[in-house]
Order: C-alpha cells, then sequence, then structure tokens
C-alpha cells in the first residue's frame, strides 16, 4: 500500500519534509500541515519497524527491567512479602514480584479476600485475569475503578465488566472525588486461625506496559500497623466516607495535605531555634496554593528546600526574603519522572512518605490519594539515595531561576545521566544475585508461564 498523502503538525524543516517525502516517494504538493493536534496511535505500530532503521539508530537501546534482591522470583512471593518489606523502583526493577504475588494469591487457600484500587490498566491486564481467577476461586475480590481516567474510560468499563463478570464486587467511585490512589491489600487466615495481611502502596502503576515507561515506587509490606489501616481505608470508601482517620497513612481529601502542612511547620520550628531543618520533594506537579505559601514560609524562616518537579511549578525560587532557601529541578529523560516523595527533616528524625499525589489542588483537594511512611531504616535510605542521585543529574536536568526560566546545569565535569546509573545498577545488582543474574532464558520460559 502506498502512501498518498502526509499530515505534519504546526511546522517542520524544510530539510525534514524533503527527507520524508523523499523515502515515501511524495510530491510536495501532498503535504499538508495541521493546527490541530494528529491522532497518533498509529506510532506504536510504526515504532515496531524503527529499529530497522539502518541510519541514525531512533530508538533508545532495549532495557530490561531487573530482578531485585527484596522478592525474588525463584521463591514464593507470598512468603517473602510476610518475611520483609521490600520496595521496587520501575522501570529499573521488573513489576512481575506484584504480578506473581497476584497470581499466587488467587491459588493460595490461606487467602480470604483481595482489594484494590484501579485507575489504568494495560490491555489484556494480567491484574485483571488474576483478579478474575481470584474470585472464581471464592475469594472475596474487590476493585474500586475509577472511570474517569483520562483516555481510558472505554478501556476501564471494559475491565469492570470481566471483573463483574468473573464475579468480583466493583465499586465505582465517587461523583466529585477521582479515586488515584494505588493501593492493593490482601488478607489472609492460616490454619491456627491467625490473620495478616500484605499491603502495597506505590506511587503509580498497575500497568505493565507503562511500568516499562514510567518511573515509579511501589512499597510491599506485612506491616499489621499499614494492614489495618489499609483495612479501614477500603471500608471507608464502600461506605463513601471520604473523612476517615487512618493512623499512619495519609489520605487526601482529608488528611495528605494537612499533614504535610504539619510536617513542614515542624520544620519551621526547628529552623527558628537554629536546628538543622530540610524539605526533599519529587513530584510531577506543584500548584496547590497552601503548600505555595508554607514552603514560601520554610523557607524565610531558614528551611533548606530542594524540589524535582518535572512539570507544572507555580513557585519561584531564588526571590530574596521569600524563597532564597528553595532549590528547583525538572527531570526529563527517556523515561518519565512520575513517582512522588515526601522527606522531612533530617537524620534519624526524618520522615519518609511515597504518594500517589502531586501537590496540585485536584489532588489534594478533589481526589482520592494515598501517601504511606516508609519506616524500615534500609527502605528508608534507599529513597534518600534515589533522591540524591537525581539531584547529581547535570545532563537531563534544568534548574528553574528566579525569573521563571529553566537553565541547563554546569557540564564543566563528567555527564551524569541519573536514569541511565539506576539502569546500570539495577543491572549490576541484579547480577550478583545469586542464580539469578540478569533472569536466565530458564527463568525467563518460567515466568512466562506463570503469566500464563
Amino acid at each position: 500500500m502506498a502512501p498518498i498523502r502526509l499530515e505534519l503538525y504546526k511546522e517542520a524543516t524544510e530539510s525534514v519534509v524533503t527527507y520524508l517525502c523523499d523515502e515515501l516517494h511524495l510530491k510536495k504538493n501532498q503535504v499538508f500541515v495541521s493546527k490541530t493536534p494528529l491522532e497518533m496511535n498509529h506510532v506504536y505500530d510504526v515504532i515496531d519497524q524503527a529499529p530497522s532503521v539502518k541510519t541514525t539508530p531512533l530508538l533508545y537501546k532495549t532495557f530490561t527491567p531487573q530482578p531485585n534482591k527484596y522478592l525474588r522470583l525463584n521463591k514464593p512471593i507470598i512468603d517473602q512479602a510476610l518475611d520483609h518489606d521490600a520496595l521496587l523502583f520501575y522501570p529499573f526493577h521488573d513489576m512481575e514480584p506484584f504480578l506473581l504475588l497476584l497470581k499466587e494469591a488467587a491459588e493460595n487457600p490461606e487467602v480470604k479476600s483481595i482489594k484494590i484500587t484501579i485507575y489504568r490498566l494495560a490491555n489484556h491486564s494480567r491484574i485483571v485475569r488474576y483478579l478474575a481467577r481470584a474470585a472464581e476461586n471464592g475469594k472475596e475480590v474487590t476493585a474500586l475503578m475509577e472511570l474517569r481516567a483520562r483516555f481510558d474510560e472505554k478501556h476501564n468499563i471494559e475491565a469492570a465488566e470481566l471483573l463483574e463478570e468473573a464475579g468480583c464486587t466493583v465499586i465505582y467511585g465517587f461523583e466529585n472525588y477521582k479515586v488515584h490512589s494505588k493501593i492493593c491489600m490482601i488478607t489472609l487466615q492460616n490454619k491456627k486461625g491467625e490473620w495478616k495481611t500484605i499491603t502495597q502502596i506505590g506511587t503509580g502503576n498497575y500497568n505493565e506496559k507503562t511500568s516499562k515507561m514510567y518511573t515509579d515506587i511501589s512499597y510491599i509490606t506485612a506491616k499489621p500497623s499499614i494492614g489495618k489501616d489499609a483495612i479501614t481505608f477500603f471500608q471507608n470508601m464502600s461506605l463513601s466516607n471520604l473523612e476517615g482517620e487512618y493512623d499512619h497513612l495519609i489520605v487526601s481529601p482529608h488528611s495528605l495535605k494537612q499533614t504535610c502542612l504539619a510536617l513542614m511547620d515542624e520544620q519551621i520550628q526547628q529552623a527558628k531555634v537554629q536546628k538543622e531543618a530540610q524539605i526533599l520533594l519529587k513530584m510531577n506537579s506543584l500548584t496547590d496554593l497552601d503548600i505555595i505559601k508554607k514552603l514560601q514560609e520554610a523557607s524565610a524562616a531558614g528551611v533548606k528546600i530542594k524540589m524535582v518537579i518535572r512539570g507544572i511549578c507555580c513557585i519561584l525560587p531564588n526571590l530574596k526574603g521569600v524563597t532564597d532557601n528553595i532549590e528547583i529541578y525538572s527531570i526529563v529523560g527517556r523515561f518519565l519522572e512520575h513517582s512522588r516523595i515526601y522527606c522531612f527533616g533530617c537524620g534519624n528524625q526524618q520522615k519518609v512518605y511515597i504518594s500517589s499525589a502531586d501537590f496540585m489542588t485536584r489532588n489534594t483537594e478533589k481526589r482520592v490519594e494515598i501517601g504511606c511512611p516508609i519506616e524500615d531504616e534500609n527502605l528508608k535510605q534507599e529513597l534518600l539515595e534515589y533522591f540524591n542521585i537525581l539531584l547529581r543529574d547535570n545532563v537531563k536536568t534544568r534548574k528553574l531561576c528566579g525569573n521563571g526560566e529553566y537553565v541547563k546545569m554546569d557540564t564543566s565535569g563528567d555527564p551524569f545521566i541519573a536514569q541511565e546509573y539506576c539502569m546500570q545498577k539495577a543491572v549490576e545488582e541484579a547480577d550478583q544475585l545469586p542464580g539469578e543474574e540478569g533472569i536466565s532464558w530458564l527463568d525467563k520460559l518460567k515466568h512466562w508461564f506463570q503469566g500464563a
């Protein structure tokens, strides 16, 4: 089939148009420039052909998400999750441990229920398949489904129908509040009659495809304290109660923003008595006026504030007497920076959270979002190390200035790309795992059958 028309969005250089016309055997009068956005779904089919281009490569070198030290794929995931906390960094770590956790839960006779919030899913999602299988095996399965996920409404409706047909209970959220939280809870009862929970909380990604393209953090724990709050959360959601009280989780629209403001106040008080005070934040966007005012207050008090904000940022740093102590960076790299991290304080007193929420009014006041404290010292240090790795990036990072412009970082030293460093680090750590050097071909075959 020969092309008959080339449509471009807004503009393109003459050399690009000439090249495309030569390759597609088109004339210039077959080229049209549109001012409306183009429908781009077909690009995914084109991408599959891109590696065959013989000139400059159009795609990044393939990277395979790696196994991690916390949840080994050659051992039962449920047993490991009950034994110790785990932290997965997508896409550097494989999503497979969480998927296999759901698969095991669907078959394990000790598992009594699975509850999960769903915002976006992949096509032919294994998560839907495992939840349906669990329901068919007589387990209580509840999915809190948000149908209003932009661009995925039709897909979510289809997934909800599949779950309902399998016997799952599907809750459809609230009229004025999107459910954007990422939480999954598995409840077990052993032969002794003892009840346990495994709770997974993430900054995003129950989507097998985007977990390989977005940077996200997934926390899996059997801590009873987190499990108790997770039980309360799902009970509140089933009763349409958005003002529930929790001991450890921070949940919008009721407590997430209020808790973060209170934690900032603690740092302000520290600074006022000449003690070291610090706030570290990573997220997609910052627009919430109350939080912006509190950050200004903290900066004026002497709190050192560093933020990695990829997108919209409605506060300017380096304004004398107002934001002197604020540094703001944006990283745009191979993977979409999507994880949210909140850190308050220094040293042993530092409090670290991961969350599904940006500091935007729509997230803090008009959505159901969850933030979770990371209290395990080893995991907390991993998160802080990850934040510091991002701050070292001098290639893909731009620094926000007081005049609202983003400038490149100083590259007089060795170039450092945070995402490439994390990729290499994940590969090296996987190679050191006994019997799991980057996953052998036999393991890959086994995992493929497990996922089927």
